[in-house]
């Protein structure tokens, strides 16, 4: 009983201390989109009320759709963040099963470099990236395709060293005798790749395409040096272009952030369990 009441008490203390963090992690998020609902006066004088009565408004967010292409926008920022989290998964799996299973000269090298890649942050890069791209004729160019392209790709480098190393983690721990078996079965190298490793690894692939995906839905830095059109804008660069200009109308910013922010959170809330698991079953089996 002694220990029982031990470990009730020190869970709920986890507890209590876990819910006044979330608090404080969460209340900023509440507090933006109640403010949303405010006019820019009302915010400034009753910014902690709950948008009821004279003080709910939807103004700000009727003039966030016509001051700005937000649908644009989304479209954008949608197809960037999809087809990063595509090739991602497509380019770290096959890379990560190469490094996880085969024996070669230079194999842990190799390794190490994906490891130490991770330590490079992207705007130590991307000065040469886009000179690249500028010379292969896919950056700055009147081409809508090309310049996605052109953000695509750096995103795409940016997050294959963390992909490969939680996957190589994950792959380690599965059992030989499966490759074996299909080996034997009459099966090639690829198809034991998507036949048995990928089913099999499905966890730690959906972790990779969920923060190759918010990762590029989020990123500010990158897509400014190559989407320079207002029609090219990313939702985020569209919140960095309104802030710009509307920048003391709280309440129309407070819109747009809720905006933004309300995609995220949904997707996080569906699929936060593909997240935890496959971090965790790649920590352990690495």
């Amino acid at each position: 009983m002694s220990k029982k009441n031990k470990f009730s008490a020190g869970m709920m203390v986890v507890y209590v201390i876990l819910t006044c963090w979330a608090l404080t992690t969460v209340y900023p998020i509440i507090w933006v989109i109640q403010n949303s609902f405010k006019a820019k006066d009302k915010i400034l004088s009753n910014s902690f009320a709950m948008p009821l009565g004279e003080l709910f408004t939807a103004a700000n967010y009727r003039k966030a759709f016509k001051t700005a292409d937000i649908l644009g926008s989304y479209k954008n920022s949608l197809f960037i963040s999809s087809m990063v989290a595509i090739f991602v998964i497509l380019l770290a799996g096959m890379g990560a099963y190469a490094l996880a299973r085969y024996q070669f000269k230079g194999s842990g090298i190799l390794h190490s470099m994906v490891v130490g890649a991770m330590m490079f942050p992207a705007f130590a890069t991307v000065i040469s990236v886009y000179q690249i791209e500028f010379r292969w004729g896919i950056a700055s160019t009147g081409s809508w395709f090309l310049n996605m392209l052109s953000v695509i790709l750096p995103q795409v480098a940016g997050n294959l060293a963390f992909a490969m190393v939680v996957l190589i983690g994950y792959m380690k721990g599965l059992p030989v005798e499966l490759e074996e078996a299909a080996y034997m079965e009459g099966c090639n190298a690829f198809q034991i790749y998507f036949k048995v490793i990928m089913p099999l690894t499905k966890p730690s692939f959906a972790t990779v395409a969920i923060f190759s995906f918010l990762w590029s839905y989020n990123d500010l830095f990158t897509q400014s040096f190559f989407l320079r059109r207002p029609d090219m804008y990313s939702i985020t660069m569209m919140l960095n272009n309104i802030s710009a200009k509307e920048g003391t109308d709280y309440g129309m910013m407070a819109a747009v952030v809720a905006l933004i922010i309300i995609p995220v959170i949904i997707v996080y809330c569906f699929l936060q369990k593909y997240i935890i698991k496959g971090m965790t079953a790649g920590a352990v089996k690495g």
